[in-house]
């Protein structure tokens, strides 16, 4: 049962996210591959934000949404990383999950830069802040490991802990009136919807069979 005044997502329309090559040709390489997912990691977490925000969680335009996308696009990058684990072997997961992280942080840096501005002269650049994060916070979820029951069909699912350190890391991006709820609402619903429509993705770029309008589906705007 939901606490009294805790925030309740409405129902939200699909995102559509294309997930498949749509031309036959020589196998991908990680890199290619990482950049394809990039472009994945980045609208799936911003439709992790927007979710939210229509549950009432309060996610101001500024540096709040930039502090909730980044903590939201550091998890998408641990879970693309243990995905790539069951499907590649240890070099090109490294080449993989390196080229996926500088793909995202270029991204995130092009829209803090044009929203925020640069930071001041001296300060680590938005590219920078972010891979840092991305590395302390790798670190911090490889405490944590996969459901047992998906892991023995090879299929990754962050366990409980894994998900509430995630709600954890969210809860100082928001005021405090809705920190009370962040872990409810990221394990209930945010995280195992954005995991599984990374698991499709991750699945369907490395077919290597072209399907036309084949495409991986999550709620959001």
């Amino acid at each position: 049962m939901n606490a009294p005044n805790a925030p309740q997502a409405p129902a939200t329309p699909a995102l559509r996210i294309k997930s498949r090559w749509f031309r036959a040709g020589a196998p991908r390489g990680p890199a290619e591959q990482a950049s394809a997912m990039g472009f994945i990691v980045w609208r799936v977490a911003r439709a992790v934000l927007e979710r939210m925000r229509g549950a009432h969680f309060d996610i101001d335009a500024g540096p709040a949404y930039f502090e909730f996308l980044r903590e939201t696009l550091a998890f998408a990058v641990a879970c693309v990383d243990r995905l790539a684990h069951a499907r590649l072997d240890a070099a090109a997961r490294v080449e993989f999950t390196t080229a996926l992280v500088r793909q995202v942080a270029r991204t995130l840096q092009d829209n803090e830069d044009e929203l925020l501005g640069a930071p001041p002269p001296g300060a680590p650049g938005h590219r920078e802040a972010f891979i840092d994060l991305v590395n302390a916070r790798m670190g911090e979820y490889a405490d944590f490991g996969a459901d047992a029951a998906r892991a023995e069909r090879s299929e990754f699912e962050p366990d409980f802990g894994f998900l509430r350190y995630y709600g954890s890391c969210l809860e100082p991006t928001l005021p405090p009136k809705d920190r009370p709820w962040v872990i409810d609402q990221v394990m209930a619903a945010e995280a195992p919807q954005l995991v599984a429509t990374l698991r499709g993705a991750m699945a369907d770029l490395h077919d290597p069979a072209p399907r036309r309008a084949a495409r991986a589906r999550l709620s959001g705007d």
